[in-house]
């Protein structure tokens, strides 16, 4: 059941295509037979040739996936995305559109975190930051976690009839 924890997380030097992957890998072994959505936004590690593979991997599908840059569904970044987003996989992802931070909810809770540690906080060390954000997770899942209520209900219809 969904409570607006955070139970997975990755605290690293860098936020590459690699880095990536491994959260997920090990997000997925979590509960290796269970299926996964994951949202996410436009980033294009998040529709990376690897991301591919350990999609295809995980969900036991063996077809030929192409060559990056080249052929099949590794040929683009548009084509990855279509077979990442594929409802038919146990494993799959959505995409927030462009230019929208605001609907992805992991969005929501950076801006939580960097209000209430990460503005005023003083750090000695990159372990000290590291040891203090995963205390402020720990602290944030005992103390405030709960799920997001979606209450934008859009902008009212501003055109004229006339």
């Amino acid at each position: 059941m969904a409570n607006g924890g955070i139970y997975h997380f990755t605290i690293a030097p860098t936020r590459n295509e690699e880095d990536f992957n491994r959260h997920i890998a090990a997000i997925i072994a979590t509960k290796p037979s269970d299926g996964w959505i994951f949202v996410t936004d436009q980033l294009n590690t998040h529709k990376s040739e690897s991301l591919v593979r350990l999609v295809a991997k995980n969900c036991d599908i063996h077809i030929d996936l192409g060559i990056k840059g080249k052929s099949g569904i590794l040929r683009s970044m548009e084509s990855r995305a279509a077979f990442l987003i594929d409802t038919s996989h146990r494993i799959r992802f959505v995409y927030t559109p462009k230019h929208s931070s605001w609907l992805n909810q992991i969005e929501c809770w950076f801006s939580i975190l960097t209000r209430r540690l990460l503005r005023r906080g003083n750090f000695t060390s990159t372990n000290n930051l590291k040891c203090q954000i995963v205390n402020f997770i720990d602290y944030f899942n005992r103390t405030f976690a709960k799920p997001f209520v979606w209450k934008f209900l859009g902008y009212p219809n501003t055109a004229s009839t006339g």
